[in-house]
């Protein structure tokens, strides 16, 4: 009996029937690692993705087609992704599985260039970002994108109180954001950056650091001032619907964070 021939005889025991009567609103597979190319701006830049793909699967049926999701990623190995092209990559997935509603959610790192504020030299700053694209049993897909963006905070109330200078501390903006229609990183991470005491640089000289450090002297603030003025610009941005914002605050001075969260639904 040919290769062929033995295959179609074996029993597809995930089809089968099952009579608990329960079904499971998420099946799938997670952690998987796979390489990952992205288009930022009008650059491709190689990264690595942590994938997480799951479906819903009916009270019927008895299981779902795990290796169809490694065949779907395998099948896209070589495009460059953009978040319009994942969404469209989900629906496929869906259809591949025969199913009606479903995720598909990746993580990686990306690098977006920066020029130094005072002596213009170039580096490139990390970021870890995230795309999710789900579909519910109605059909509706809906495309999240998540950035978190390291920023400068500086304490008004210590500088308030003090003879002179006051304790700062790196910052932690992540931004969850529903897309109403695309959004470069970039300009996702200067919302961040923008409403900080100041934004990070990998690299500076001597006449950076003197900018950088009267820069958040200038521009004091608490946790709660931070997640404010980062909802207040995404509330006035078309693209973006539903959001959730989180800062977290390394203090420099406890050996605790402080953090807060603004969501709007």
């Amino acid at each position: 009996m040919s290769p062929t021939a033995q295959a179609s005889h074996i029993p597809d025991t995930q089809g089968e029937r099952d009579e608990r009567h329960l079904a499971i609103q998420r099946v799938g597979v997670k952690r998987v690692r796979f390489p990952l190319q992205l288009r930022i701006g009008t650059q491709v830049q190689a990264s690595v993705g942590e994938w997480t793909l799951d479906v819903a699967l009916p009270a019927e049926k008895k299981g779902t087609h795990m290796s169809r999701f490694m065949a779907w990623l395998e099948s896209g190995a070589d495009e460059v992704l953009e978040a319009s092209s994942l969404r469209d990559r989900h629906q496929q997935m869906l259809t591949l599985l025969g199913a009606v509603s479903g995720r598909t959610e990746v993580s990686f790192a990306l690098f977006i260039k920066k020029r130094a504020p005072v002596s213009g030299i170039e580096s490139r700053l990390d970021h870890q970002a995230r795309w999710v694209v789900e579909t519910d049993a109605a059909g509706r897909t809906r495309l999240w994108q998540e950035l978190a963006v390291p920023v400068k905070s500086l304490c008004p109330c210590s500088k308030e109180i003090s003879d002179y200078g006051a304790h700062n501390q790196r910052s932690i903006v992540t931004m969850a954001v529903e897309l109403r229609e695309p959004w470069s990183f970039a300009a996702q991470a200067r919302v961040a950056e923008e409403s900080a005491s100041s934004e990070l640089w990998p690299l500076l000289k001597r006449a950076d650091e003197k900018w950088v450090t009267e820069r958040a002297y200038e521009n004091p603030r608490f946790v709660e001032d931070l997640v404010r003025e980062v909802a207040l610009r995404l509330n006035s941005q078309a693209s973006v619907g539903a959001y959730r914002v989180e800062v977290e605050n390394f203090e420099s001075i406890h050996n605790h964070s402080a953090f807060a969260c603004i969501e709007r639904s």
